[in-house]
């Protein structure tokens, strides 16, 4: 369970962190204590689990790349392998397990492994997903994105929710 303080620096950097030289200094200044402290707590909120990412989101298309959404049938037995291999692969930014329909096959097997897919220009895509699916030997879905939505979830940390009747 992450301390008042761990709690009081997340909630601190939801949504913004300074765009100076010394971005972990000027944020150490604020909660009073020092950069090398704060640097260590957040390691240890990412080591613990507390936190599952610390870093920028991009709208890569502006630099000049693509974010592509993607799924693949895994078998139960071999699930654990494939998202090693996909973890292993630098343009796949994450993946996790969501149970879905299979897109235009009604009861067809469901899609069971998701993950985005980020390269460097949108040239690059088709040949990331045929080395997964060369070395998958699975078949990979694409979903590119149509739209963009900007979403901006802040969910408090747990001591500073509100008291409810």
């Amino acid at each position: 369970m992450p301390s008042p303080d761990d709690l009081r620096l997340i909630e601190r950097l939801h949504g913004g962190f300074p765009l100076t030289d010394r971005p972990f200094a000027d944020v150490a200044a604020e909660l009073g204590c020092g950069e090398d402290e704060l640097i260590e707590r957040l390691q240890r909120l990412l080591a613990h689990g507390d936190l599952t990412r610390f870093g920028p989101l991009f709208q890569i298309e502006r630099a000049g790349g693509r974010f592509l959404l993607a799924a693949m049938c895994v078998p139960e037995t071999r699930f654990d392998a494939v998202a090693a291999q996909l973890t292993a692969m630098p343009e796949v930014a994450h993946n996790y397990r969501r149970e879905s329909a299979h897109p235009g096959h009604p009861g067809a097997t469901p899609l069971n492994m998701w993950f985005v897919l980020a390269v460097e220009r949108p040239e690059q895509a088709d040949a990331a997903i045929g080395r997964i699916q060369a070395q998958t030997g699975l078949p990979v879905f694409s979903f590119p994105k149509e739209r963009e939505f900007f979403v901006e979830l802040r969910l408090p940390p747990p001591d500073t929710e509100p008291d409810r009747p």
